[in-house]
């Protein structure tokens, strides 16, 4: 299978509300390797590794997020694959 990969910030109230853990579960659910981690500046930051159309859900699925969030915007760009293996959560950057 080919692998394409994409990072995703996200926007809005997503830190303090268990944005990361729920990307985490979204993500293994669609099969993508990657991480997700909290940026200084607020958002949240998505390194998505698998199929394009998995990829497009997350995105998808991030524009809502989980029900404590108010998501206001979803950036992508595409990404290198990194070799990830599975889907964590990373320290803040």
């Amino acid at each position: 299978m080919s692998r394409t990969a994409a990072y995703l910030r996200i926007e809005g109230r997503v830190q303090g509300v268990g944005f990361r853990w729920w990307t985490v579960e979204q993500a293994q659910r669609l099969g993508l390797a990657g991480w997700a981690r909290n940026r200084a500046d607020g958002s949240v930051e998505v390194l998505a590794i698998g199929s394009a159309e998995a990829i497009s859900a997350l995105e998808r699925a991030c524009a809502s997020g989980p029900p404590a969030s108010r998501v206001t915007a979803v950036h992508r760009t595409s990404a290198e694959d990194d070799g990830s293996d599975g889907f964590r959560q990373r320290e803040t950057f």
